[in-house]
């Protein structure tokens, strides 16, 4: 297929010029590609034969890096699955624990909107935990509060429990209703555990530099391999070979942090809007029957 087609711009080209890390790994692998000059010049001057690497070396040393980076893009990707796991668990429980308080309970309407402001705050302040920008007056239908507190997600959870403990004593809730309610109250903190122990256990950076020390060695190394079969084909093979070398390790740099707001990381912002919309419909839906049933003879 031509390289002019939209289709090869819209497949190549576009993705690498709208992503700020597919960008930097591209200026990284065209200053390798220059580098590979280097080697050219020697083969075309006087010290010809001098520091001449047989490119057979090199199958070698692609199986043994290959083997690195494989491992080393299993690892964050791992980190980031584990990540978008805990936070479809966290959509799930928000939208059952919705439900259970609009639709299972009977409480007067002042306190279930205390409840439906508390879970819906509860995603956004995850969101901002996880990114050290918790403020709690931050969140929705929380601009006004005065209080202030070190683990925002914690003092939410605090004020839900502290609501079903109100409800139990005033019997507007027995026993049975408030094991299942803490199921699912309980899972939002294991949830809250579970990033918190991904976002503060990195990967160990002696390993981290490692994998950064084998990729620099193998691509200075590699244009002086290549010079003399491949002549001036050298550049672009070095060039292309570097884009995905870094590539390799710069992705999975990104990937295992995969609570910020990169292209790579996970869409927390639309997982909040999801939990917020879904939600306030649960306990509208409630209001909508307590009205009607109110208004029927």
């Amino acid at each position: 297929m031509p390289t002019d087609t939209p289709h090869f711009k819209r497949g190549f080209v576009r993705p690498i010029a709208l992503s700020r890390t597919l960008r930097r790994v591209a200026v990284l692998a065209m200053l390798v590609g220059a580098y590979s000059v280097v080697p050219l010049w020697k083969e075309q001057s006087s010290f010809q034969g001098v520091a001449d690497i047989p490119a057979e070396i090199h199958a070698v040393l692609t199986l043994v890096l290959g083997c690195l980076l494989v491992f080393r893009t299993r690892t964050a990707h791992d980190r980031w699955w584990e990540a978008r796991t805990l936070w479809g668990d966290l959509v799930s429980v928000s939208r059952n624990l919705g439900s259970k308080l609009a639709l299972m309970v009977r409480v007067p309407d002042g306190e279930l909107d205390e409840a439906e402001r508390v879970l819906i705050a509860f995603p956004f302040a995850l969101r901002d935990h996880l990114r050290n920008k918790a403020d709690i007056q931050r969140l929705p239908g929380f601009e006004d509060v005065t209080e202030s507190t070190a683990h925002v997600p914690n003092y939410l959870a605090g004020l839900l429990y502290a609501a079903m403990g109100k409800w139990k004593a005033r019997g507007w809730i027995d026993g049975s209703e408030l094991r299942v309610i803490d199921a699912d109250l309980r899972r939002l903190m294991e949830i809250c555990g579970g990033c918190e122990s991904i976002r503060l256990t990195r990967v160990a950076s002696s390993y981290r530099v490692f994998a950064r020390q084998c990729v620099l060695l193998f691509l200075l190394t590699l244009p002086w391999g290549l010079s003399t079969d491949f002549g001036w084909w050298t550049i672009p093979l070095t060039t292309i070979l570097a884009y995905f070398m870094l590539g390799l390790e710069i992705v999975a740099e990104h990937v295992e942090e995969p609570f910020g707001d990169d292209e790579d990381d996970l869409d927390l912002d639309r997982l909040c809007e999801a939990v917020d919309v879904t939600v306030s419909e649960s306990f509208e839906r409630a209001r909508e029957t307590r009205t009607d049933a109110a208004e029927s003879p």
